[in-house]
């Protein structure tokens, strides 16, 4: 009886191996219904994108209406989109566009780095020691209530007039925007996440480099965009009080001669350039936190 009832068994070859559980757990479409989610949530991704495109245009679209119908609204002096674009190519011809421009740009890239580059590390150290907050935060809440421009005659009398005090008003002005939102989001940190990395053993550094600068890294970025916008208006402000060159400089010479289609090249060079500059940080803002839920 033993002897049949061994020879009953199914021999197992040699080539033959024993049939993987968590393989067999798994049903025979699994694979597929995977790769049909992946495709569909693709579709979907790429759907948003093109709905955006399309909101976008038409919100442009819709822009150049609303110029060209104030245009002819009989608003004296208000000149329309065709006049606009055929001084804006001539001062494109000319260089002047260009050389105001990258006059302009400078001034801001200079300030700007300058004053983030020095906000982060102060927010850092605002919300991590409690010290160093003390003894900073009433400086820098009486200096974000004084108004960057209100600086601007003060710094031309200690400073010149060079290059120096604009560039000292655009940093001051990127500076304050990029501290309070880095300590913001400092001491915004979940207790809960710091109190588990020192539970597993990290240190004060790991935690810091581990928990804190990523936790925080949403809030630096939304203050150096904001520090962005606070840079250009500020530098179109220093150029229109003392520069021979930038955008804000062209259109104060626009100014006295009631050049308002020269006026409408600046504005939209300005925009432009920022909007673009803006674009660029925002996308850097989806690389760095794309594990921020968002909506």
């Amino acid at each position: 009886m033993r002897r049949q009832a061994v020879s009953a068994a199914p021999a197992r070859g040699p080539g033959q191996v024993k049939e993987d559980p968590e393989r067999a757990r798994k049903a025979p479409g699994s694979a597929s219904r995977e790769d049909a989610e992946g495709s569909a949530a693709r579709r979907a991704a790429r759907t948003q994108r093109l709905r955006n495109a399309l909101l976008s245009l038409c919100s442009a679209a819709l822009g150049l209406v609303v110029w060209i119908v104030l245009a002819h609204s009989g608003i004296q002096g208000f000149p329309g989109p065709a006049s606009v674009l055929s001084r804006g190519w001539q001062l494109l011809r000319d260089g002047v566009l260009l050389d105001d421009l990258g006059a302009s740009l400078r001034r801001v890239l200079t300030g700007y780095v300058i004053g983030t580059a020095l906000a982060v590390p102060v927010g850092f150290a605002m919300g991590w020691y409690p010290v160093v907050r003390r003894l900073i935060e009433p400086w820098l809440q009486f200096f974000r209530m004084v108004p960057p421009l209100a600086v601007i005659p003060l710094a031309i009398v200690l400073m010149g007039i060079g290059e120096t005090p604009k560039i000292f008003v655009i940093f001051l002005a990127a500076f304050l925007s990029c501290v309070v939102s880095t300590f913001q989001g400092v001491v915004s940190v979940d207790p809960t996440l710091v109190s588990a990395a020192r539970v597993l053993g990290a240190g004060d550094a790991r935690v810091f480099l581990g928990v804190v600068v990523p936790a925080s890294s949403p809030f630096i970025l939304v203050g150096m965009r904001i520090g962005l916008g606070a840079a250009w208006a500020t530098v179109v402000a220093a150029e229109l009080i003392a520069a021979q060159s930038g955008l804000g400089f062209r259109m104060q010479q626009a100014q006295l001669y009631y050049d308002l289609p020269t006026m409408f090249v600046q504005l939209i060079a300005i925009g432009t350039v920022g909007l673009a500059m803006d674009r660029l940080l925002l996308l850097a803002e989806h690389r760095l936190t794309g594990w921020q839920e968002r909506r």
